[in-house]
């Protein structure tokens, strides 16, 4: 590709996906999002606490996970409220009544994904309803299962790791090697998080070849929007003088809402390279 096909190529997307950002109300989808992650974020994760508890994991080797992501004020929410519940529940019973309901309600959220990504693609969802929310339930199950896989690596990283280099005679001062090992390991299960996502949640047949970009990109912008609102905060925040004892809910909302506008980006990106890669 030439330099001047590179800049028509460029000039091109980034039009469309323009276009199509604003058509498809990507901002208002972005606040839907939010709504929905705050009714499914306590019965996703004290599913997948449950399901970590039979790992002998406890909460307070899960939490500085949440925390390498989280706000200050959007992980103190999580784990007072976390803690509370799961003190109630006792923090077992993976296959209990409530177990279920709570996987059904944190699938709501990928329901509102399937939904999003459908109008990304400009299709109708034309599964039956059982069928979407199986489709929901199953990806909400490939989430529990990297997030597993991501703390089990992070819990567990450091004392395999040196096993491992003592049982291979590495020496110890190339261990930072493993530490950022872990990071890339970790990014790379957010990078799949998202993938999986995309791939699956669209009422279209798809291959992770037409959405590995947009699942790079997301995972890449979600960090650094995380990373810049915490600083944002932590440094510039008042929102205290505005909304008093409501502060942490509003900068949890806020958080959600720049997670769902990510996984709207990231599918939007999708969309328009396969609409140019197939019809130009």
């Amino acid at each position: 590709m030439g330099k001047l096909s590179q800049i028509v190529f460029f000039k091109t997307f980034f039009v469309r996906l323009y276009r199509r950002f604003m058509e498809d109300r990507a901002l208002e989808l972005a606040a839907q999002l939010a709504y929905f992650f705050l009714l499914s974020l306590f019965p996703f994760l004290i599913f997948t606490f449950s399901i970590l508890s039979y790992l002998g994991i406890t909460g307070e080797q899960m939490l500085p996970y949440i925390e390498q992501f989280a706000p200050p004020d959007v992980f103190d929410i999580i784990k007072n409220n976390l803690n509370s519940v799961l003190s109630q529940s006792g923090g077992g019973g993976v296959l209990s009544v409530s177990a279920l309901i709570a996987i059904w309600s944190a699938s709501t959220a990928v329901v509102a994904i399937i939904r999003t990504m459908n109008r990304a693609y400009n299709v109708e969802e034309g599964r039956p309803f059982i069928l979407t929310r199986l489709t929901a339930i199953a990806l909400t199950f490939a989430v529990i299962f990297v997030i597993i896989m991501a703390l089990v690596l992070n819990v567990f990283g450091p004392t395999v790791g040196k096993e491992l280099f003592h049982y291979l005679g590495i020496p110890e001062n190339i261990f930072k090697i493993w530490d950022i090992l872990r990071l890339l390991i970790s990014f790379l299960i957010i990078i799949v998080v998202f993938a999986c996502l995309y791939c699956f949640a669209p009422n279209k047949q798809l291959h992770f070849s037409e959405v590995i970009v947009g699942a790079v990109l997301a995972a890449v912008l979600w960090q650094c929007a995380s990373l810049a609102f915490s600083y944002y905060v932590e440094q510039f925040g008042q929102f205290s003088a505005t909304y008093g004892t409501l502060q942490g809910i509003i900068i949890l909302m806020i958080w959600f809402y720049l997670t769902g506008l990510t996984i709207i980006i990231g599918g939007e990106i999708n969309a328009v390279l396969r609409q140019i890669r197939r019809h130009g």
